[in-house]
């Protein structure tokens, strides 16, 4: 009697661990089921971020090259700027010794000198395309040409 209360207490028992092995094995398939779906997407991630990474490096080649540009052009225009200069205060030279020129003449190299004058003493001008009148978050002097992450 005995053997068979405890029999019958074995079978439950049994029964109960049947279960919990099959929720735990159909628990471990659907681990391993987001285990494959976390891979997939890690590597689409990945993927992603290796084609940001070469347009942020064509993008920082750009802005360099685009720099240099600009500070080639800027170069230039002080230089003809200063040339022009030149050329003025050569003909308010002569201006003031020679009568040759009319009125309207003196009145527009007049006018020409001293904005030319003016200019001479402001600071360095900026393409007026860009506005560089306040600090921008996106400044050029913050962007950082680091080559070490392009190796990566």
């Amino acid at each position: 009697l005995q053997l068979l209360e405890l029999g019958g207490s074995v079978e439950e028992d049994y029964i109960r661990i049947a279960r919990s092995f099959e929720a735990t094995r159909q628990r471990c398939c659907r681990l391993e089921q987001d285990g494959h779906r976390a891979h997939e997407q890690l590597a689409r991630v990945e993927a992603e971020r290796a084609a940001l990474e070469v347009k942020l490096k064509h993008a920082r080649n750009q802005v360099e090259v685009e720099m240099k540009k600009r500070h080639r052009a800027e170069a230039e225009l002080e230089k003809q700027e200063r040339k022009l200069q030149l050329v003025l205060e050569l003909l308010m030279r002569e201006l003031w010794g020679n009568e040759a020129l009319s009125r309207e003449q003196c009145s527009v190299l007049s006018s020409l000198a001293g904005w030319r004058l003016g200019a001479a003493f402001a600071p360095v001008r900026r393409s007026s395309a860009v506005d560089e009148s306040c600090q921008s978050l996106l400044s050029h002097s913050d962007i950082s040409y680091d080559r070490t992450e392009d190796d990566v």
